[in-house]
This record gives C-alpha cells, structure tokens and sequence, in this order.
C-alpha cells in the first residue's frame, strides 16, 4: 500500500510544521477577513451591542494565540540539540628527513626549457 521512500524524522517533522502553520495561518487570515468584514460592510448601530462586544472579546484573545503559535513554530528549532561543529582535522606534518645528503629531488623545468624542447620534436 504504501510503497513511497520512507521519511525521515526531520523531515517528517518540516512537514508537519508546514501543515500545522498552513492550517493555522488559513484560521488566522479567516478571523481577520470576517472581523473586518463585519466591521466595514454590516451597518452598525450607534451604540455596540453586547453581542458584538462578546464576539470581539472572544475573538482578540483567539488572534493573539494564533499569531504567538504561528511565530514560534517559524522560529523554533528542532527538539534535537545540535552538535557543535568540530574542528577540521589537519594532516600529520611530516618528519623532516634523517639523511638530507641523500634526500632525492625533483628536476626544476621551466616554460622556456619545455617550449625549446616541443621544438626538436618537430
């Protein structure tokens, strides 16, 4: 039935934070767009009523959570502490040579001595 790759735990855990502030986000757009609705488009009477009044009592409270919700799980990290990042291993420095008398060296070429030698081969 299921014959997908497997998820990791990271990144099953990216996808639920992405559904999770999706869902979120999508109720918080929802309560702003029906408060602003209800506030330029519905005529109002010069007095508030008390329905209204308990609406937006429920509702500011609501918006606050969601907004602190939405932000901490954009901002938060993983449960999992990091480790630190190591130091890069340097390679061994190598013992100088016992022997430097004997010690085998490379013959220096230079770009004229290869120029004047790729010309006798011609």
């Amino acid at each position: 039935m299921f014959n997908g790759p497997r998820y990791t735990e990271a990144e099953m855990m990216a996808r639920l934070k992405f559904t999770v502030g999706l869902s979120l986000a999508f109720t918080l757009i929802g309560i702003v767009f029906v408060v602003l609705y209800s506030l330029i488009f519905v005529t109002q009477p010069m007095t508030q009523s008390p329905n209204d009044a308990k609406f937006f009592e429920l509702i500011t409270p609501i918006a606050t959570f969601l907004t602190g919700i939405l932000s901490g799980i954009m901002l938060g990290k993983d449960a999992k502490a990091e480790e630190p990042p190591k130091a890069p291993e340097l390679p061994p420095i190598p013992t100088p040579d016992p022997d430097p008398v004997h010690a085998e060296v490379a013959p220096l070429q230079t770009a004229a001595a290869d120029d004047h030698h790729d010309d006798h081969i011609a």
